[in-house]
């Protein structure tokens, strides 16, 4: 699977009066593309810190001391908030713990879906405009420098029939999503016939016969579409004339049939099963003056003629240069890899020195930061995330270091100061306030990360694992990205349409009734159904990232329940990858792919969901799980005793060493490394040490996943032979099978 997100050594602390709170320490880990990663610990531990880091929305106190979160070709940590905009909402979502935090009291909820649909798809086309015009001309000057004679026509002519394609198709988008909105109004209509709300008879009538002029679009209406009209017409007397003066029964009547007749012909043209127009060919062929006329032609035909002409006349051919651009830019890529190899070895020894020079370390990381940029392969749709942030990750470092020279010798004469004044002034009996901690910045830390950055890089290039595909499919695929690009720019979400989205989001998400609850107000809804919306308007973006922060604690058990089944079913239907954070393991015991169990601001213990619960080896993963409630536990659950360490002075050794019962004398010196148990799976003890005592979980512990696994065991028996019967049953000879009676069947 791909890496959607990476974390890297990120490093988090917060200002305050009383000195530096140590919140989050040294944390890495791995998001791939359609799993579910649940982050646990108890309150204080960093979970919440760090995915707040990654959604750029962090206290303004914090500072973030070092590390790097890559996504997309960019570390979330030093983009600006401008750039944040079009991630944001967008690509990344989050569901916070308390509804309420996410919701506007005195905005119904409707608006505020609507507000959040509208605002991302004005982003989402600034961002599609930007990133089609910038792939277009790499493109360009790649296909020029592979020698291609008319590059610059050829792109220039794809540039004009694309904007011509996604306008008609943003026509017709427009046209269908309108008919949307109008079975909507039908709906509308039919609710105040009942009522018998005249007012609202008229205006909606009215706003039908409105809406219903952007309907009437050759694609969506394809035949003669008088009798279309004439459905128009009739609502629209009943608009004009004043219905207080002629309602009647019969009028009622008459109208219920014309608004039945319209939803019918509105289904067909929002519910087709004939074949859908292709705009991107029917776009060329239609800007190379050939017609398209679906009143007198049919959809299938002219897809079939329109992609003749564009194949014949430019796609061929085009697709031939594209290949020709990428394999230039392979190579140059690849030729400029080794070249950045050799400056990044040069310009190494800078940071090794003795003592760094500011100048020449700026100066060194300048050319070896261009030498890796020129590296980048600029036509390869999955980015080299760790060439594309070195530039900014070799600057921070710099930066920091250089901060601490600065900084330490003053914090360190603070600190030095406030301490003789509090020893006279408690020596003279006085009160004295305390000292603020000492708070130094890790220069020697920085160092490392600098030489860790190059170093990593040179091992990176060498290493040049980029897979050898297909170039036609390749060049394919660079086409297709370009046209959904265009779309997103060309595409404008109608306040109409967004209504009909957020409606059927509300059904999505399991809201009842979401018609009449498009209307209400937060207070009128129940803290299951709040949660419920806050997830609908997560996802209204269709998000690649979704974050959960705690979402069911403050929710009754029955209905955590149904938002955990809520939340992985929407993951697996829209291949969602989801960040779930939690202090109670069990909520997350049928919908984690990978736990990462954290303490401290550090991550302790990770793992699959199968390794952290089967074999958990960190002692503080085990008291989690002892104080875990089940039904079957007979054994009395135990709380995990004493509270979590100050981070404003973090323990010198392992973090959990003063509330671990099974802590050794070196847990209290120095903190353990990873020991690596299997290739998926580590933990932060030194209980894994080939020399530490062998100690056993507690016996709630082993007795709990001895019954996990045979629960485990008795499900995989009953599904293989569920398998087994259905699999005699489908190979059983015809005339075997017995019916009830004994008769042959």
């Amino acid at each position: 699977m791909a890496k959607k997100l990476e974390v890297r050594n990120l490093t988090i602390s917060f200002r305050t009066n009383n000195g530096a709170v140590h919140a989050v320490r040294d944390v890495s880990f791995d998001l791939e593309e359609g799993e579910t990663l649940a982050i646990a610990g108890e309150s204080g531990s960093g979970k919440s810190v760090t995915n707040r880091a990654i959604m750029g929305i962090l206290a303004g106190n914090a500072v973030v001391e070092g590390g790097e979160i890559i996504y997309d070709g960019k570390d979330l940590l030093k983009i600006p908030e401008e750039e944040f905009h079009t991630l944001r909402g967008h690509k990344l979502s989050m569901v916070f713990q308390d509804p309420l935090s996410a919701l506007n009291p005195i905005m119904r909820i409707g608006k505020q879906l609507t507000e959040a649909m509208i605002l991302n798809n004005k982003e989402r086309r600034a961002d599609g405009r930007k990133r089609f015009n910038h792939m277009l001309a790499e493109l360009e000057k790649n296909m020029t420098a592979a020698g291609v004679t008319d590059a610059k026509a050829e792109c220039e002519e794809f540039n004009r029939f694309t904007v011509v394609a996604v306008k008609l198709e943003n026509t017709w988008k427009t046209a269908q999503e309108n008919a949307i909105s109008m079975l909507d109004g039908i709906e509308e209509t039919e609710n105040a016939l009942l009522r018998k709300d005249k007012r609202k008879i008229r205006e909606t009538c009215l706003k039908l016969v409105s809406t219903g002029k952007t309907v009437r679009n050759e694609w969506l209406i394809r035949e003669d579409d008088s009798a279309f009209n004439a459905l128009l017409d009739e609502v629209k007397r009943y608009g004009v004339q004043r219905v207080a003066d002629q309602a009647n029964t019969s009028v009622e009547d008459s109208l219920k049939v014309t608004l039945d007749k319209l939803r019918g012909r509105l289904k067909e043209v929002t519910e087709p099963e004939t074949e859908q127009p292709n705009f991107f060919r029917i776009g060329y062929l239609v800007s190379h003056g050939g017609t398209a006329d679906p009143k007198t032609e049919s959809v299938e035909s002219i897809n079939a003629r329109a992609r003749k002409s564009l194949d014949e006349g430019f796609m061929i051919s085009f697709l031939k240069d594209v290949e020709k651009a990428l394999a230039h830019s392979a190579a140059e890529a690849k030729q400029a890899k080794a070249h950045a190899v050799d400056v990044l070895r040069q310009e190494l020894p800078t940071f090794s020195a003795k003592e760094l020079d500011k100048s020449k370390c700026t100066a060194s990381a300048k050319k070896a930061a261009d030498a890796v940029e020129n590296a980048i392969d600029r036509l390869a749709l999955d980015k080299d995330n760790r060439a594309y942030v070195f530039r900014s990750s070799m600057g921070y470092s710099i930066d920091r270091y250089f901060y601490g020279l600065r900084r330490n010798p003053k914090e360190q004469s603070r600190f030095n100061r406030d301490t003789v004044k509090f020893n006279k002034l408690t020596a003279k009996g006085k009160f004295a306030p305390s000292v603020v901690p000492l708070n130094l910045v890790d220069t020697d830390k920085s160092r490392e990360d600098l030489n860790s950055i190059m170093n990593g890089m040179i091992q990176h290039f060498e290493q040049d694992e980029t897979a050898a595909t297909d170039l036609n499919e390749q060049a394919v695929r660079l086409v297709d990205w370009l046209k959904d690009r265009a779309s997103e720019y060309a595409y404008h979400l109608t306040k109409g349409m967004a209504r009909h989205r957020a409606i059927e989001l509300m059904k999505e998400v399991g809201i009842p009734e979401p018609e009449k609850r498009y209307h209400q107000y937060p207070f009128e809804f129940s803290g299951g159904m709040r949660q419920r919306i806050v997830i609908a308007i997560a996802l209204s973006a269709n998000p690649d990232i979704l974050i959960c922060d705690e979402p069911t604690t403050a929710l009754d058990v029955t209905i955590q329940a149904q938002i955990l089944e809520l939340i992985n079913n929407l993951k697996k239907e829209r291949n969602l990858s989801v960040i779930f954070i939690t202090h109670d393991l069990g909520v997350v015991a049928n919908m984690a792919d990978k736990i990462a169990i954290m303490y401290a601001g550090k991550i302790v213990e990770y793992g699959t969901a199968d390794d952290v619960f089967y074999d958990p080896r960190h002692p503080y993963t085990w008291a989690l799980l002892s104080s875990m409630p089940d039904l079957e536990t007979k054994e009395k659950l135990s709380a995990i005793p004493g509270t979590p360490p100050d981070m404003i002075l973090p323990p010198k050794g392992d973090a959990f060493a003063q509330r671990n019962q099974f802590a050794l004398q070196i847990d209290f010196e120095e903190q353990p490394p990873a020991f690596e148990i299997s290739p998926t799976h580590w933990a932060a003890t030194w209980l894994l040490h080939p020399n530490a005592p062998k100690v056993e979980p507690p016996a709630i512990v082993t007795e709990r996943i001895q019954r996990m696994l045979a629960a485990s065991k008795e499900r995989e028996e009953s599904k293989d032979a569920t398998a087994a019967v259905q699999l005699e049953k489908q190979t059983l000879p015809l005339g075997d099978e017995q019916t009830e009676g004994g008769d042959q069947a």
